[in-house]
């Protein structure tokens, strides 16, 4: 087998076999096969695509370039969730908890953020003392005793992934569905999960700002799952404007416990009750999203989700005190306030522009090496549809360098576009896809 012949076959339309897709991982992960073969063989793919079966034989080949996550010590059905990134985005730390209460496993493994999306990861680090860096055995302990346990992603998970993306991130071959789908679910599939819900991001701030690039992508990630025996779900939701009212790291976690208390906004509450729902549904503890959906507004009612997140926080060596009193998380030396231009209402958010606003005020990483202030963010008081009047305060701006917080205003103003009109509300939840079809909601 060769390939040069390969990136022939794929050139001329012809479809790959299990065993030729194998070849390439195999061969582009251990070095045998050279960068520039394998950009060409990238390129093939953009530009004449992947079937179903395609597409699942790379996603599997890729899970096993190396490490899986051996999960079979842990009882239970085993459920994880997934975003494909956006601003504002901390469902994992309201739903997780929610799920676990109700003694279902939630083993997860989470990223760093890299640019103006933010990272799991990073957000848990805003209680001192917290450590994602478990060893298998701990993790499954926890996991067993608390339900609940998140970690870094090891360096070793889906190596063919990480070294295939960042190839096509320098020679333009990342917006290809096949490709995006794949990458995404080799991390989930050696991650060793039994039940995969995910979060499907479309809108301004999302990688895919259409909703038919998003259903598109949803329809093959759960095409995937459901060859490799996985019970998956994708929940497409909005990201035209940021999830919930914070964005910044601290500033989302204090969110995320207010939402556990019974006091988060409407839109981060409902998208995570629909998320963990299919996590329930999936692990057969919920008939139907309707009971689910109860089960899971009892745990935050009754106090159990929100004693099950400082229970996980102090299980991976956190102080646990701020999930009770949020005054205990570090905050921004500077407090401003972005007022708006002109009366009006908000008719549009650029709400990548409000991630890249997070991002100059030291929120977020330009390189994986960058150095994150967990006490920067933004608390934004104006959303789609809000009427505003001149010098009314669309934000507020938490900062710790008054340069870095000039150029974020500025940026920020630039995200928001005020008209005259009240554009139509956009629901939280478009739709879910399921192996048997899409559900509108």
């Amino acid at each position: 087998m060769q390939m040069y012949d390969l990136i022939d076959k794929k050139k001329k339309k012809g479809n790959l076999t299990r065993e030729e897709i194998d070849f390439i991982i195999k061969g582009y992960t251990d070095g045998t096969i050279p960068d520039y073969q394998m950009s060409a063989f990238l390129m093939a793919v953009c530009l004449n695509g992947m079937n179903q079966k395609e597409t699942a034989d790379l996603t599997i080949a890729m899970a096993n370039s190396g490490d899986r996550m051996d999960l079979s010590k842990i009882t239970g059905v085993k459920v994880d969730k997934h975003s494909t990134g956006g601003v504002g985005d901390k469902t994992s730390l309201v739903l997780s908890p929610m799920v676990a209460s109700l003694g279902i496993p939630v083993a997860k493994m989470s990223g760093r953020g890299l640019g103006h999306t933010g990272g799991t990861i990073d957000k848990l680090e805003s209680f001192p003392g917290f450590s994602t860096s478990l060893t298998t055995d701990q993790f499954i302990a926890n996991v067993n005793k608390i339900k609940m346990a998140i970690v870094g992603q090891t360096a070793n998970l889906a190596p063919a992934d990480k070294k295939i993306y960042a190839l096509r991130d320098v020679t333009a071959t990342v917006d290809n569905i096949s490709l995006i789908a794949s990458s995404i679910m080799s991390k989930k599939l050696a991650s060793g999960s039994d039940v995969i819900v995910l979060d499907v991001k479309t809108g301004s701030g999302a990688f895919m700002k259409s909703y038919e690039d998003s259903l598109a992508l949803a329809k093959e990630m759960v095409q995937i799952g459901t060859i490799a025996g996985r019970k998956t779900y994708a929940v497409i939701t909005d990201m035209n404007q940021p999830l919930g009212n914070m964005v910044g790291n601290n500033l989302e976690v204090m969110e995320a416990i207010h939402t556990l208390k019974g006091e988060g906004p409407a839109d981060l509450l409902e998208v995570s009750l629909t998320l963990a729902s299919y996590m329930l549904l999936g692990a057969g503890r919920a008939a139907s999203i309707e009971e689910a959906k109860e089960l899971l507004k009892e745990t935050i009612s009754s106090k159990k989700a929100l004693e099950k997140l400082a229970e996980f926080i102090e299980g991976q060596g956190g102080n646990s005190e701020a999930v009770y009193n949020t005054d205990l998380l570090e905050k921004a030396k500077i407090v401003e306030e972005v007022y708006a231009p002109g009366d009006g209402y908000v008719t549009y958010i650029h709400t990548d522009e409000v991630g890249m606003t997070s991002l100059l005020l030291g929120g977020g990483r330009e390189t994986k090496d960058s150095i994150i202030d967990l006490s920067v963010g933004i608390k934004i008081h104006k959303k789609l549809g809000d009427p505003v009047l001149k010098g009314e305060a669309l934000a507020t701006l938490y900062a710790n360098d008054q340069n870095k917080l000039n150029r974020a205003k500025a940026r920020l103003l630039g995200a928001y576009v005020i008209g005259k009109e009240q554009p139509e509300e956009k629901p939280y939840v478009y739709a879910v896809v399921t192996k048997d079809g899409v559900l509108q909601l």
